[in-house]
């Protein structure tokens, strides 16, 4: 990698090559229609319109082929599609970050992002960048817990109810420098990885927990979609005000 002496930028990387199999939408998740296009086109546009944001690179299947058909006017000149993506999320994601080394630097910030939340603001990403600020390591968006967690058994009766004190719902985007996620997810044992911060984690760092919104949560189940359209009418409504 080259060494460069200007200041760090910052990227944006979604991981867009799983088949999202609990939607049993008959495709693969990233692309269910929502609010008259598909999903994934709501991430990358949002990303793509934030101002510190200087690139995003979406890793997608060898094979995908509807990529190419979304509406991408107004991101071309940021958008990067990398066809190298693996088995697992962790795979796709460090997949992504070789395929791209030759235009990052070591300090650059990663702010990975799920395709499948549609909702982020771009408030919440102004929040992400300021708290993290110039920390060696990085952070992610997350919510503390409000819910009561119950634990069960192997017929699904709750048997205790456990503590939510200190507990937080990760979110994304996880923003990290290159030379940090690079290394940890090397490292990690990438089936075993359920987000950047995990394998981080796993070296022995602090990721900072940065307060997100409820509004930026992922569409796992149908039904999602339902709640995800009422908040994207709600924000386009009020930016036309």
């Amino acid at each position: 990698m080259t060494a460069k002496t200007s200041a760090a930028r910052y990227v944006a990387l979604i991981p867009a090559a799983g088949s999202g199999l609990r939607m049993g939408a008959g495709m693969p998740k990233q692309y269910a229609p929502l609010a008259g296009r598909p999903l994934i086109e709501h991430a990358v546009h949002r990303l793509c319109a934030h101002p510190r944001i200087e690139q995003v690179f979406v890793v997608l299947a060898p094979g995908d082929t509807q990529f190419n058909r979304c509406d991408w006017q107004g991101c071309e000149a940021k958008l990067s599609a990398l066809y190298c993506g693996g088995e697992t999320r962790a795979a796709s994601v460090f997949n992504g970050l070789l395929a791209a080394n030759d235009a990052l630097d070591a300090n650059d910030w990663v702010l990975v992002h799920d395709a499948a939340r549609p909702c982020l603001d771009a408030t919440d990403i102004d929040r992400l960048i300021a708290e993290i600020g110039d920390s060696e390591v990085g952070g992610l968006l997350a919510v503390p817990v409000a819910d009561t967690l119950k634990r069960a058994n192997a017929a699904q009766e709750a048997v205790q109810t456990e503590g939510r004190d200190h507990l937080w719902r990760a979110q994304t985007p996880q923003m990290f420098r290159y030379r940090v996620l690079i290394e940890a997810l090397r490292r990690a044992d990438i089936a075993a990885v359920t987000d950047e911060s995990s394998a981080v984690e796993q070296m022995g760092a602090k990721p900072r927990l940065v307060q997100g919104s409820a509004a930026n949560f992922k569409i796992t189940y149908p039904e999602d979609l339902v709640l995800a359209e009422l908040i994207l009418a709600r924000t386009s409504q009020s930016a036309g005000k």
